[in-house]
């Protein structure tokens, strides 16, 4: 059973609103609304422990999720959520080994889930216009452990990308239009292709530049989730719900021909 060692991350959870990440270091405490907690009493303990505060409140100590880590990263800018980026990474289709140019980086959420598909052999190059964000986003990837399998870019895509044969490109970003073209030349023969757009407008200039280079499986999707309150008779479609966050189109590249965007 893996244990906790000084220096680890654990995801502190006190409830599902409220779950805090937090380094393990001796001596250290860690104040709530519920009481401080020792978080070195954690040290050598396994993931799933109970750690008590102060005021007698049971928290649990567990390994953080790349999902809890994206969920907790610095924000300076709005990241994709949950739902988004799930989809987004399986029609990606990238695991080990593979490279895939990203843009723009943001706070780095894409980025962590990126890199912990790629390693240990991939690696991510992510292009960023703002150098505040990328500061942002450095701090994040770096403390989830993955900044070995990313490249921080400082960079205009508009302009072209440098990396070539590349397994994916994955595009965040206000004008992904503009970008289809060097996107076509990185990828290699059956690359992926994927833009995420807020509104329609953004989508339908990608998928016109689409249409007009070889590429093929073209599809926009917009994911809608609905949580469920379960309990005794009271089962049903909570109130709320995460409606629309932005469109994602996904093509594949093809070779020798033009044209072909189906």
């Amino acid at each position: 059973m893996e244990t906790i060692g000084e220096g680890d991350d654990v995801l502190l959870y006190l409830d599902k609103k409220r779950t805090y990440l937090v380094r393990v270091e001796a001596g250290k405490q860690f104040h709530t609304h519920k009481g401080y907690v020792e978080l070195g009493d954690l040290i050598g303990k396994p993931y799933g422990s109970p750690l008590v505060s102060s005021l007698a409140v049971r928290f649990h100590a567990l390994k953080p999720l790349v999902r809890d880590r994206i969920l907790k990263t610095d924000r300076r800018t709005q990241i994709l959520y949950e739902k988004d980026i799930g989809y987004l990474m399986l029609q990606l289709g990238v695991g080990s080994g593979n490279r895939v140019v990203e843009a723009g980086t943001g706070s780095g959420a894409l980025t962590i889930a990126l890199a912990d598909a790629v390693r240990p052999d991939g690696m991510v190059y992510s292009y960023e216009i703002n150098p505040s964000f990328q500061n942002v986003a450095s701090g994040n990837v770096e403390r989830a452990g993955l900044m070995q399998y990313v490249e921080l870019k400082e960079g205009d895509v508009t302009t072209g990308i440098d990396e070539e044969d590349v397994d994916a490109v994955v595009l965040d970003m206000a004008t992904p239009w503009k970008v289809v073209d060097h996107a076509h030349a990185a990828l290699t023969g059956g690359g992926v292709f994927v833009s995420f757009s807020p509104t329609i407008e953004q989508v339908m200039k990608t998928v016109s530049a689409i249409k007009g280079l070889p590429f093929v499986d073209v599809e926009t999707v917009e994911l809608i989730l609905r949580k469920i309150t379960v309990a005794e008779n009271k089962t049903r479609p909570q109130t709320q719900m995460l409606g629309h966050s932005g469109y994602i189109t996904t093509a594949r590249k093809v070779l020798g021909l033009t044209n072909l965007a189906l």
